[in-house]
């Protein structure tokens, strides 16, 4: 994978991390539970929630987040979060 993401991807996954960080602080969810559930290290999902900070990683982290939320990975797309 290029360490250069073009920017249209950057934003997505910028997005990506929010939304993440948004539905483990609403399950009241630390990082280190929620990494431990979905088999990640706590500084990997602090990197993908972190806004500063954009790394692509790959759909099978993508799907046990989602499992480890007990949400359907299309809502995590859905980045348009309820207000």
């Amino acid at each position: 994978m290029s360490k250069e993401m073009d920017f249209k991807n950057r934003d997505r996954f910028f997005e990506l991390g929010l939304t993440i960080a948004h539905y483990r602080k609403l399950r009241g969810m630390t990082q280190e539970q929620l990494a431990e559930k979905a088999g990640i290290s706590r500084s990997q999902l602090s990197i993908i929630e972190a806004p500063n900070i954009i790394q692509a990683f790959s759909l099978d982290i993508f799907y046990n987040i989602a499992d480890a939320l007990n949400i359907s990975p299309g809502v995590l797309l859905d980045t348009k979060l309820p207000s």
